[in-house]
């Protein structure tokens, strides 16, 4: 119930001050585990990814937050869970690994924090690969347009913005499903990264 309470707000914020547009959705598998990775520019980004969803969406979520009051048992409650960042969480890819054998939608941001650079993404963490590889699910590349200017960065206000959410078709790794290791954790890194890149070009 507070899942779809929490979509519902989103959705409403979206709509009202993103005047987002939604495409891609049809790109998404109706059932069984699938992997959404998007880029990180904002706050407000697991909300607009998920609001975006046609399905349920379990994030995986910065360690921190789930230390502050109030939020941290608001994003448990939702099905959030946390990762510990620039290092490979085993916990947490187990987790995420797990949920997808359960067929559920498991969504994370590759890049492992947001990107305030002027660089158009950040390599991706190591974790996005070994989860790939271990689940063997369907990876639905995402971009996130415009949510920096939805509240951006040091704000805590929201402003009008022209939001897109892009769901691309899935990234082939089929050629490394039986690989192990680090070089092929990042090979599939470097796929789920340029996936997304071209959806923001494409769209932006």
């Amino acid at each position: 119930m507070l899942y779809k309470i929490g979509k519902i707000l989103a959705i409403l914020v979206c709509w009202f001050f993103g005047r987002w547009q939604v495409i891609g959705r049809e790109n998404i598998p109706k059932t069984g585990g699938v992997l959404l990775c998007a880029n990180h520019v904002s706050y407000v980004d697991p909300p607009v990814l998920g609001a975006g969803c046609p399905r349920r969406v379990y994030f995986m979520a910065k360690e921190p937050l789930f230390r502050i009051p109030v939020l941290g048992c608001l994003i448990r409650k939702v099905g959030a869970f946390p990762v510990k960042t620039h290092s490979p969480d085993r916990a947490a890819i187990r987790k995420a690994v797990e949920l997808l054998s359960r067929g559920e939608c498991v969504a994370m941001f590759p890049e492992g924090t947001r990107n305030l650079t002027s660089q158009p993404l950040l390599p991706a963490e190591p974790g996005v690969g070994m989860i790939a590889l271990m689940a063997k699910v369907p990876v639905i590349p995402a971009a996130l347009i415009n949510t920096a200017k939805l509240l951006p960065p040091h704000s805590m206000f929201l402003r009008f913005a022209r939001v897109k959410v892009v769901y691309g078709k899935p990234v082939d790794l089929s050629d490394l499903h039986d690989s192990h290791g680090r070089e092929a954790a990042q090979e599939v890194g470097n796929r789920i990264m340029a996936a997304i890149g071209d959806l923001l070009r494409q769209h932006q």
